[in-house]
């Protein structure tokens, strides 16, 4: 076990102080444990510290709740994820509130090469519930890790047909790993760890409160490549996640319905605000995704003086500071969705300006 997990679970437990704030006290101190050693004249000058909150941390109450926590990880077999490790899913790592610390239990890769969540309502129509089924099965070839919230409706028939299809499938939890909510999918949620497995920022002990499920939501929509909401009314959860993902520059996409049906009127919206791509199919996704696109080992000549559109000139830019970063780094420091950053490298590649490499990773020829 870490023998500095106790001051990892100690910092994310420290009263009113949220995961940026945590991450900041992290990089003026150097390191979990010593935020817990430094003078209070220290902590007061962390942006967003002062009095108050280096009182609390030095207090050190936390650590009473820490070593019982501990026992229940070693006890249950679970992960802790601190957001410096190189385990913790790395496109998290990419939001600025992502959680300082996971827990999870299970054998899925949370770094796998194509990961997407699959979202949408509670009351989910026959329709919707045989729209998700087929989409996932026309999915299973790319191989993709399927990821939701086990809730009822969308969420428990994504998990259901990912595992059909011999999917990994992992589930975002708005509660500590010492219990399953509902209780109904408690055993699909138990087969799920076969393969697959359960994430959460919550400590054991911890109930699903409502105020729960937007945290929950954020993970589910931080470590996927794309949100995909099939059926959602007017409000509701899954648009949530479909706002988080648009805000950590994540595709989203919608399947439309007709305008009288309840079920489809958040989709309907997302697409008419422009806050998700129409898809109709799985071949919409792959599509766009760039999973169709086969590696091509082929050199291509570099054609001479080419005239960059600004946003390959962006990302050649970007490849220029870097000398090679993978894709998910181009997104990021770019600016721009997964979906256009594939097809832009896909066309600095056919120019022989860009070249791939394994991994994702990418650099100038």
């Amino acid at each position: 076990m870490d023998e500095n997990l106790k001051y990892k679970i100690a910092i994310s437990l420290i009263p009113n102080i949220g995961d940026v704030l945590a991450k900041r006290l992290v990089s003026y101190c150097g390191s979990p444990e010593a935020v817990f050693s430094e003078k209070k004249s220290t902590l007061e000058k962390v942006p967003g510290i002062g009095n108050f909150h280096s009182k609390a941390i030095l207090k050190q109450k936390v650590f009473n709740r820490v070593d019982e926590e501990i026992k229940f990880i070693e006890k249950n077999k679970i992960t802790p994820l601190f957001y410096l490790d190189k385990e913790y899913p790395k496109r998290l790592t990419h939001c600025e509130d992502s959680p300082v610390l996971l827990y999870f239990k299970g054998k899925a890769n949370l770094n796998s090469e194509k990961i997407i969540s699959i979202v949408g309502t509670r009351e989910a129509t026959d329709y919707g519930k045989q729209l998700c089924e087929k989409l996932i099965a026309d999915l299973a070839i790319y191989k993709p890790i399927i990821v939701s919230g086990l809730a009822y409706g969308i969420d428990i028939c994504a998990h259901k047909a990912a595992m059909d299809n011999n999917l990994t499938t992992v589930c975002g939890l708005a509660h500590g790993l010492d219990k399953i909510y509902p209780a109904l999918h408690k055993p699909l949620a138990e087969k799920m760890l076969e393969n697959g497995g359960w994430l959460s920022d919550f400590t054991s002990k911890v109930i699903p409160d409502r105020e729960n499920f937007p945290r929950r939501n954020r993970i589910v929509a931080g470590m996927s490549d794309a949100t995909i909401v099939i059926e959602s009314k007017a409000g509701g959860g899954s648009l949530i996640t479909a706002d988080i993902a648009n805000s950590y520059n994540r595709d989203v996409f919608a399947f439309p319905g007709r305008i009288n049906d309840e079920c489809s009127v958040g989709c309907n919206n997302l697409i008419k605000q422009n806050k998700a791509a129409l898809i109709q199919s799985a071949a919409d996704i792959s599509y766009i995704m760039g999973w169709e696109q086969k590696a091509k080992n082929t050199p291509i000549q570099k054609q001479l003086f080419v005239e960059l559109k600004p946003e390959e000139e962006i990302l050649v830019n970007v490849l220029k500071e870097k000398e090679s970063a993978n894709v998910d780094d181009i997104c990021l420091f770019a600016k721009m969705p997964m979906s256009k950053v594939s097809s832009l490298l896909l066309t600095l590649e056919f120019s022989g300006i860009v070249r791939s490499m394994p991994g994702k990773m990418y650099r100038l020829n």
